[in-house]
């Protein structure tokens, strides 16, 4: 179900419902069909990020998607509010979580922390108690096996993830976390990468394009033209320009610590080289075990998959 997909009430019902709700006021699209709405947050009053530059468009745009962030909020709240009212709220598992980072450039299709960091939290029902460990890592691939797991349902085999809630709880953690990427809209841009507790490492494949794809769906916004002019007349900062770098580097290190950003490239520093070499064979034995198969052009991975 979506915000808008059913018009079916939320009643008491005789066996488990499950139901996605997606709201789309926070979808990148917001940010160029609500950028002439009222703001409800002072522009002025906002921090901008490194990534982009300290000038009135910028902030006006952040102030458009905290704007809507807070209207998403509202509607979340009546849901909340229909779920209490039919008496469900107690006995419900709520999953909040958005499906990537943010909505500008260099958020959305970014395999930077800004495009794969997303919020999420879990509201367990009245009286279930779960030791949870706060810190750990966690993946959308964790989602299936841990709503079946909360079913009481053996998990299957095949899947990837692991269940952090229920029946089926894995109770290990992860030392790593990877990431990966083939297509942008119409733009593929295979990418690969994995992080540990604090440090991070990126492998691109594609080196002729850079890491701000010419994606047509997103220069619909405001922000996106206003970046790519100031790219052509050479106004951004050496750090703004990095995500326009061409050709972009094959390898990329970062100390998340202290460059949460990923603004600083670490590849060519020795004091790490202990790290990073762990890093690139964990990403290498990961691609192994789930048979990476990004190598193959799209035209013949869908002969095979047809085949």
């Amino acid at each position: 179900w979506s915000e808008y997909g059913t018009n079916k009430k939320i009643t008491k019902a005789d066996s488990p419902v499950f139901a996605v709700y997606n709201y789309d006021v926070t979808h990148e699209s917001s940010m160029w069909k609500r950028d002439k709405e009222p703001l409800m947050v002072n522009p002025n009053n906002l921090q901008v990020p490194p990534i982009f530059p300290n000038d009135s468009i910028v902030r006006h745009s952040l102030a458009v998607n905290y704007s809507n962030l807070i209207e998403m909020d509202n509607r979340v709240g009546k849901l909340i509010n229909e779920l209490k009212k039919e008496g469900l709220y107690d006995d419900s598992y709520i999953f909040f979580y958005s499906d990537h980072g943010g909505p500008f450039p260099r958020h959305k299709r970014a395999i930077y922390e800004t495009g794969t960091k997303v919020p999420f939290f879990v509201k367990l029902p009245k009286g279930i108690k779960e030791n949870v460990d706060t810190s750990q890592f966690l993946s959308f691939i964790d989602f299936a096996p841990t709503v079946l797991s909360i079913a009481g349902v053996e998990l299957p085999s095949f899947l990837q993830g692991k269940a952090f809630l229920g029946k089926y709880k894995d109770e290990s953690n992860r030392k790593y976390l990877f990431t990966a990427s083939d297509r942008f809209d119409e733009q593929p841009d295979r990418i690969r990468a994995v992080k540990n507790k604090r440090y991070k490492y990126i492998r691109n494949y594609n080196l002729n394009n850079s890491h701000a794809l010419p994606v047509s769906y997103r220069t619909q916004m405001h922000l996106m033209r206003h970046l790519n002019k100031l790219n052509d007349l050479n106004a951004l900062s050496p750090k703004q320009k990095l995500w326009y770098k061409f050709p972009k580097s094959r390898e990329e290190f970062y100390d998340l610590e202290n460059d949460p950003f990923e603004l600083n490239n670490l590849i060519g520093d020795e004091n790490y080289s202990k790290i990073l070499n762990n890093l690139r064979n964990q990403l290498n034995m990961w691609m192994e075990e789930v048979n990476d198969l990004g190598h193959i052009s799209e035209k013949e991975l869908s002969k095979f998959l047809t085949n």
